[in-house]
Parts: C-alpha cells; sequence; structure tokens
C-alpha cells in the first residue's frame, strides 16, 4: 500500500483489496442525488462524474460512463465477468455490464459504495 493513500477500515479493505461484494441496497451511494465526482476511496483518483449516474434497479450505484481512462477492465477470475479497478491502485470498483440498453451508451458499470468517496462540484 502507498502511504500516500487513505487508510481502509476493514470493510473497505473486504471490498477494495479482497475484491468483496456489498450487499446489494445497503451502500451509501446507491440511491445518492448529487452534483460532483465520484473519487476512489483509497487513492482518491477520479472515477466518475454524477453526471453519468443512473438507477438501473440492481441495488449498486450504476454509470454508463467513466472519468478519462481511469478505470481499468479486466477479465474476472470467474472468466465470465469483467472486473473495474482504479487504474491508479489497482483496488477493486465492481463489475461492468453491456448491452443491457438501461441507457444511451448500453453500459452499466455496476460500483460497490465502499470503493468510491463523493466530492462535491466546487
Amino acid at each position: 500500500m502507498n502511504s500516500e493513500w487513505n487508510e481502509l477500515t476493514p470493510e473497505e479493505r473486504r471490498i477494495i483489496i479482497d475484491k468483496g461484494t456489498e450487499y446489494p441496497f445497503t451502500g451509501e451511494y446507491n440511491n445518492f442525488k448529487g452534483d460532483g465526482v465520484f473519487v476512489c476511496r483509497q487513492c482518491e483518483a477520479p472515477l466518475y462524474d454524477t453526471n453519468a449516474k443512473f438507477d438501473s434497479g440492481c441495488g449498486w450505484p450504476s454509470f454508463d460512463d467513466q472519468i478519462g481512462a481511469n478505470v481499468e477492465r479486466i477479465l474476472d477470475k470467474d472468466g465470465r465477468r469483467v472486473e473495474i479497478i482504479c487504474k491508479n491502485c489497482k483496488g477493486h470498483l465492481g463489475h461492468v455490464f453491456e448491452g443491457e440498453r438501461f441507457t444511451a451508451k448500453n453500459t452499466r458499470h455496476c460500483v460497490n459504495s465502499l470503493s468510491i468517496k463523493y466530492k462535491p462540484r466546487s
């Protein structure tokens, strides 16, 4: 762990480092509305603008776009899903799904609330 990164709680470590998953509909950002940016909870790299957030009904915060190239996609160890991680610190964010037609971009980043932190637009 980089000494400049934020210290994580045991539950945040379970999600971000050990690639865990929050229970659906329990995360603080699932129904969150605000104007700003979501950053990585571990390293604070900007990941998602609130303008890309939408309600997919899946139980986790959903975004149809990311900020720049700050979110990396890798094949999940189950071989079927695509994991999304912070490109800067490699922390686990969740999974990405395509072809569901929730938005015009046809992409859903399904993100654990404990992997991100909200920063209001200033």
